[in-house]
Parts: C-alpha cells; sequence; structure tokens
C-alpha cells in the first residue's frame, strides 16, 4: 500500500516538473519571439533612417549638380594681373596657390555624384580589338627610319613624338624635350591599384634617345608626374638633364636626390635659357638660345589632397628653339580665355600639344578638363600653325566612349575645311611639320595653311 502512495507521488511530481518545463519552455519561446520582433523592429528601422538619409544626402548631391554654373571668363575678370594685363599666379595668404576659375568648382562629393549618377559610356574592348582601334606602334628612332623631308626650314628642325597620354618627345633646333614622362602601368599612389593603363607607351625610359636635354612638368598629379618614371630617368641621364618644374614642386624632385641646380621652379610668364647636354654652351643673353616660358593653365596640383592640394602650381610650357621654333604644351586643363594671351604674347607657334580627352560627365569636369570643341578653340587662340591631341587613349579617367574624343576632333576637322591643321595620331608617331610618319593609319587632320 505504501509503494503505492509513493510511486502516485512520483508520478504527481513528475507531471508538475513537466508542466513547469512546459511553461518555462513557453516563456522562453515569447521571449526568444519578443527579442527577435524587438530586432527586426529595431533593423527595419536603421534600414528606413539609413534609406532617408541616402535619399536626402542624393538630393543634395542632385541639387549641387543642377546648380553648377556655367564659367563666365568676362563677367569677373582674374584679380591678379601686370601692368600689360596678362593674368599672373598668385596665392592665397601665401599658403596655396590660387585658381580663380574654380571659385565656384563643386564639392568633391558632387563630382563623385556626377560620375556615380552618369552612365559610364567609356565600352574599353579587350586588348584584341585595342590593337586595331588604338594601333601603338615604335617611335622612329627604334624602327631605324628617319621622318619625311620637308621643304620648310623651320619644319625640319621641329617634330613630336607622342609616347602616349601626356608624355610627348620634342625635338626643337637640336634640343630634345620630354613632356609629363609616365612609363608606369598605373597612375596612382602604388602600382596594384588605381587606374591602369590599357594602351601601353610607345618606349620605355631605356629605349628613349641617348640624349634628353630637358624635362617639363604640367602639375603634381599622378598622370602627369609619376614617381617611378622621373626615377628611371634620373638613374639613366642624372645630371644630364634638366627639369623645369611648377613653383613650390621643387623640394619633391630634391627628395630623390635630383641635383638643387637641375631643377627649376618657375611661375606664369617666367622663362629661362635650357641648358643642353653634350657640351653645348648657350648664352643666357643671347636671342638665339634656347628658352623654356611656363605658361598659364585652368587646373589644379595636388598628390594627398586636401594635405597639398594647390601648394604646387599648374601651368602649361612654351619651348622656342634657337632658331626660332615654336613648342606648346598643354599638359592638363580646362578652358580659359587665358589661352588669348598665350596667342597674343608668343603666337603664331608652330606646332601645339592639346589635351583633348577625359571630360564627361561635363557639368563637373569642365571646371578641369577641355573637351575636343574647347581643344579646338585653344587650337585658334594660340595662332597654332598646327596640333595635335593628347591626354587619351591610355588610362580610363572618365566616362566619355573611349574612341570619341578623336572621332569628335576629326568630325570637326572636316566640317571646317579652313582650319589650320588638327592632327589625331597614334601612340608612338611623329608629327612632323604636315606630315605624321610611320603610319598610314593615322587620321590626318591637315585642312589648310595659316
Amino acid at each position: 500500500m505504501s509503494a503505492e502512495i509513493e510511486l502516485n507521488e512520483s508520478n504527481e511530481d513528475n507531471i508538475s516538473l513537466n508542466q513547469a518545463e512546459v511553461r518555462n519552455s513557453k516563456k522562453s519561446c515569447c521571449c526568444t519571439l519578443r527579442r527577435t520582433l524587438i530586432f527586426c523592429s529595431v533593423l527595419f528601422g536603421n534600414c528606413v533612417i539609413c534609406c532617408l538619409i541616402i535619399l536626402v544626402i542624393m538630393g543634395v548631391l542632385f541639387s549641387g549638380l543642377s546648380s553648377i554654373r556655367d564659367v563666365d571668363y568676362e563677367g569677373e575678370p582674374w584679380p591678379v594681373t601686370d601692368e600689360e594685363g596678362y593674368y599672373q599666379s598668385y596665392k592665397n595668404n601665401g599658403s596655396a596657390w590660387v585658381n580663380w576659375w574654380q571659385r565656384d568648382m563643386p564639392s568633391g562629393l558632387t563630382i563623385m555624384a556626377g560620375f556615380a549618377f552618369n552612365e559610364d559610356q567609356s565600352n574599353i574592348p579587350r586588348a584584341s580589338e585595342l590593337d586595331k582601334t588604338l594601333p601603338v606602334s615604335k617611335p622612329y628612332w627604334l624602327n631605324d627610319s628617319e621622318p619625311i623631308d620637308q621643304k620648310d626650314s623651320t619644319q625640319d628642325n621641329l617634330k613630336a613624338t607622342w609616347i602616349g597620354h601626356a608624355t610627348v618627345l620634342v625635338e626643337i633646333d637640336g634640343a630634345t624635350v620630354l613632356t609629363d614622362p609616365i612609363f608606369s602601368r598605373r597612375c596612382f599612389p602604388v602600382q596594384w591599384a588605381g587606374p591602369k593603363r590599357y594602351r601601353p607607351p610607345a618606349c620605355t625610359v631605356q629605349e628613349l634617345p641617348e640624349i634628353v636635354d630637358a624635362v617639363v612638368i604640367s602639375h603634381t598629379h599622378y598622370d602627369h608626374l609619376d614617381l617611378n618614371s622621373v626615377k628611371q630617368l634620373h638613374q639613366r641621364y642624372e645630371d644630364r638633364i634638366h627639369w623645369f618644374v611648377p613653383g613650390g614642386s621643387r623640394s619633391w624632385f630634391e627628395s630623390l636626390g635630383i641635383s638643387s641646380e637641375n631643377i627649376h621652379d618657375l611661375v606664369w610668364w617666367q622663362s629661362k635659357v635650357m641648358p643642353l647636354s653634350g657640351g653645348k654652351i648657350q648664352d643666357p643673353n643671347s636671342e638665339d638660345s634656347a628658352r623654356i616660358v611656363f605658361t598659364p593653365g585652368n587646373h589644379w596640383s595636388g598628390r594627398f589632397p586636401p594635405l597639398d592640394r594647390n601648394k604646387a602650381l599648374w601651368g602649361s610650357w612654351l619651348v622656342v628653339g634657337s632658331k626660332g621654333s615654336k613648342f606648346w604644351f598643354g599638359g592638363d586643363t580646362a578652358y580659359s580665355d587665358v589661352f588669348k594671351q598665350i596667342g597674343k604674347k608668343f603666337g603664331p607657334i608652330d606646332l601645339s600639344a592639346i589635351p583633348i580627352g577625359a571630360y564627361n560627365p561635363r557639368p563637373t569636369m569642365k571646371f578641369v578638363h577641355v573637351d575636343p570643341e574647347e581643344a579646338i578653340k585653344i587650337h585658334y587662340d594660340l595662332k597654332s600653325k598646327m596640333s595635335f591631341g593628347i591626354h587619351w587613349a591610355a588610362f580610363k579617367l572618365t566616362l566619355e566612349h573611349y574612341m570619341e574624343p578623336k572621332e569628335r576632333i576629326l568630325q570637326m576637322v572636316a566640317e571646317n575645311p579652313g582650319m589650320p591643321p588638327f592632327l589625331v595620331p597614334n601612340i608612338g608617331e611623329t608629327v612632323q611639320g604636315k606630315n605624321v610618319v610611320l603610319s598610314d593609319k593615322t587620321e590626318e587632320a591637315e585642312i589648310g595653311d595659316l
């Protein structure tokens, strides 16, 4: 009897225990469900808040894009000029150089929005297709062929070989000048990231001619001032080469071991007689001496902005040979009326290298890069007898179709038969007078004489 009573009590205890476990399990499930609902609610709320923030930011950026004003080059003239009215480079409180034309330039976020909210139309194909549309040839000095002879003695002494992007080897009245050298695969602080070349340079530093007298640098951006290329040039030519650089950039070159005597930092309109290699001596006071002039441009500088934005100047270069030949290098620039001043002071110019690419989306890029139409305006402003296009067909920097710069230039050339020649050579080709040598594929925009 007592055994039955104990068994019943044990069963009742088990039942009570099971019931307690069920109640606890239900409570636990309810707590878990409640926590899950709270978490989902908080997550949903945060997502809604993030979406609202993104919408607000997009609205602000779109508003910024829609409120971008055109640049008025005549309404508010450049604030610092000389007695003759030529625009002078100047600093803001002695710290950074000022670009007056960029006073209404949109913020970095707005510029990024311009890229994010516009279609990428570059459509760069595979290398096999690029070999057809953008062929690269070895420069003439590696092919052991001579450029076409010219009857005009001035043009005999002036030819320019496009090595790629803004790198040009200029031979002028017996002197040799290299512009904005970049031979690296990428234009970035490191070579494992950043914009990568889709067309190679025409040659390497080691394949350049034995004598290069000078290098000119338009500004300090990575696609125009490449660390590895400068090191290689200095290693090969040592003190036989002279560096003509924008004001404020001297210390960068000195940090690489380049002799201070070989660095010539200039501001707008300053000029200097070009030291020549091979023991050639020039009289600094002679009008027949080859010289280099730092001419204005509409751009900006910096390698780690905003830390060093506009700490160094920017500009373009005019090379005047010992026989009077004139070559102008545009580097990288937006349009401005200053090119009319260059043409007034130094024109007519025999041969000009003018940037034609990296210009879309236009509302934001117009502050830093010319488009093909503006390149033609510069061609006229300089009173250039002949020009050719650079700053395209190397790095993907903007959104226009990769062949559009060339196509638009050639279309304008065809529509304006009275225009002085504007050529669009292939990489590696040499422009000399009215001819492009070493290729029968070059589209030659020769449409009359001045």
